[in-house]
């Protein structure tokens, strides 16, 4: 959540401020600012609630121009979306801006309250900012003053700082919160995530949490949290930047879903060798059972994964919601493998997850998209994905290669064990390096998914329904549909819908059916009547297999023809489309729906 992004160098600050916030758009926000250094060392602030074209058009009217800043988009938590409580906020000495949540926010209020600090914000960042201040009127060295600053401060936070004594200078730290440094041609910068960075840098150091980073125009220097020097060294940056922008589409979503089949063969080519998974030893036949962690989309994925190790390899599997898995004593033995699944790799929930059950001696292996992220660099193990940068807010191509792991963690795990031959084993592989093609198949019958999409125009309620391999299909397709519509949207596996949930069909309501499973499409063929007989529009997805269904439908899209066990990729593909076309029909911010962020950084 958030974004954050500091400059300084030879180049405008206030323009490449303005770049790095709008490439951090897709982290979710209400409000956004810049504090930016001027030539007589004085600090001019510009900051204003809605988005960044409100900033734009203010600093239009009062330009800012220096050498060095720091600016950020807000996503609120502590103080409703304001001119006032948007960031940077700071003293006549300092100014901060700041990701993730200080809890003891209150107290220290009362206490610099009572030493003379008058508050003009309701956020928790300017607590941060004026216990920054009292340390550094004491201090004078900005060092001191944040190692000081950590210590007293609770919670998850990522900090950016410039002190006017230090005019060319950033100070950043990070505790919990994502932070990179990154280091160009023509300046040193800070920020929240690679694509701030992306257009100006190629090199970024990470920071640990507690570390302190020192940037100036030409190099940085690094601190732990006891003042000593850190020597780090820079992580390459692959992605390019072509990646990171729309290319001639009209939304990033739609861009990424297009993105899809090229993301599953860079992944399968990663961890594909000579027609077998290879995962560099993060399974192996001692495995006895799984945990795995997620939230949102990578959940659904994980969903999807038990069902293929369960049927592939019978292994017990166990899906957590991270955010509760932490609360719930969980029970881990020496043969078990916890595997966390995060696009960002920052998720702090999959995150505090992941810590928890290293601590109880569980062997933990993430499946993560960003090379050096938090989880990537905690777990025992990483396995990176190769989806490139995901900028639009709704996942689509991480999901697709989250699914990708999946299945070559089952068909290495069934190789292990024993419980699939080489045979089956490559005949599966050989079916998951078709996929892509399938997958843009697919894409390239969209036309017959925006006709199925118009069926949403007047909707308010929707549901989703699946059997067997479906059913975590249906939860990820009523995601899709209700993070960009903002219709209200359920799935059910499609057998418990006479147990309660059918007394919310009324007449006009979509109801989508995914039957992708031949030896289920009897079973779901009785579903699809009892809604219809109450009034609901069936949508159909089905395949070559089950295409007869479509008689029972009002409208249909069959998928292209893979091994039965890949259908959720392709289904996956389909709903994507489904829930963009519906979106832009109901006029939605695809891109950046309300009240959400991109990774979920605080808890």
């Amino acid at each position: 959540m958030c974004g954050i992004m500091g400059y300084t160098g030879k180049a405008d600050a206030t323009g490449r401020l303005l770049a790095g916030l709008r490439a951090l758009e897709y982290r979710g926000y209400d409000s956004a600012g810049v504090a930016v250094m001027d030539a007589e060392n004085r600090v001019r602030i510009v900051k204003t609630k809605g988005r960044l074209r409100a900033l734009e058009d203010r600093l239009e009217k009062c330009p800012v121009h220096g050498h060095c800043g720091i600016g950020h988009t807000r996503w609120a938590t502590h103080g409703a979306p304001s001119d006032a409580n948007a960031h940077p906020h700071g003293t006549d000495r300092l100014y901060v801006v700041h990701n993730g949540i200080i809890e003891n926010d209150r107290e220290l209020r009362a206490e610099l309250g009572a030493r003379g600090y008058a508050f003009q914000s309701q956020t928790d960042t300017e607590a941060a900012a004026c216990l920054l201040d009292s340390l550094y009127a004491g201090m004078e060295d900005p060092l001191a003053a944040l190692r000081a600053a950590v210590a007293r401060l609770r919670g998850s936070y990522a900090l950016g700082v410039i002190f006017l004594d230090h005019p060319e200078e950033i100070y950043a730290v990070r505790e919990g919160n994502p932070l990179i440094v990154a280091l160009g041609e023509d300046g040193g910068m800070i920020a929240s995530d690679i694509p701030a960075v992306l257009r100006f840098a190629r090199d970024c150091y990470v920071l640990e949490d507690g570390e302190i980073a020192r940037v100036r125009a030409d190099g940085a220097e690094f601190f732990d949290r006891d003042g000593r020097p850190v020597c780090k060294r820079p992580e390459r940056i692959e992605w390019s930047t072509e990646a990171a922008e729309r290319g001639g589409f009209a939304h990033f979503m739609l861009k990424e879903i297009h993105e899809e089949p090229l993301a599953v063969r860079q992944t399968l080519g990663r961890y594909v060798k000579d027609g077998l998974p290879d995962l560099r030893g993060a399974f192996d036949g001692e495995c006895e059972r799984l945990t795995m962690v997620a939230c949102g989309t990578a959940m659904h994925a994980a969903l999807v994964g038990k069902w293929l190790m369960e049927w592939l390899v019978r292994i017990p599997v166990e899906v957590c919601i991270a955010s509760e898995f932490r609360y719930n004593r969980p029970v881990l033995s020496p043969n078990q493998r916890v595997v966390a699944i995060s696009q960002s790799g920052e998720t702090a929930d999959t995150l505090a997850a992941v810590r928890l059950a290293k601590s109880l001696g569980a062997r933990t292996v993430g499946v993560v998209n960003v090379p050096g992220s938090s989880v990537a660099r905690e777990v025992d193990q990483a396995l990176i994905t190769c989806a490139g940068p995901e900028i639009s807010v709704a996942s689509t191509k991480a999901y697709t290669v989250q699914l990708m792991m999946m299945y070559l963690t089952a068909v290495q795990l069934g190789l292990a064990r024993g419980a699939l031959s080489r045979e089956r084993a490559r005949q599966i592989v050989a079916a998951l390096t078709a996929l892509p093609a399938a997958i843009e198949t697919a894409i390239a019958q969209s036309e017959r998914i925006q006709r199925m999409a118009a069926c949403f125009d007047d909707a308010e309620n929707c549901f989703f329904i699946g059997r067997g391999l479906d059913y975590p299909g249906a939860m990820e397709g009523s995601l899709k549909l209700k993070e960009i519509t903002y219709i209200h949207s359920e799935s059910y596996a499609a057998g418990e819908l006479k147990h309660g949930a059918i007394s919310l069909i009324t007449r006009g309501m979509p109801v989508v059916a995914l039957s992708t499973q031949e030896e289920l499409k009897e079973k779901m063929r009785s579903n699809m009547r009892e809604v219809a007989s109450r009034g609901a529009r069936v949508l159909l997805l089905a395949t070559p297999q089950t295409a007869e269904l479509a008689g029972d439908a009002e409208e249909a899209f069959i998928l292209p023809d893979t091994d039965a066990l890949l259908t959720p990729a392709t289904a996956a593909v389909a709903m994507q489309l489904l829930a963009y076309y519906a979106a832009v029909r109901r006029g939605c911010d695809v891109d950046k729906p309300r009240n959400l962020a991109k990774s979920v950084t605080v808890e």
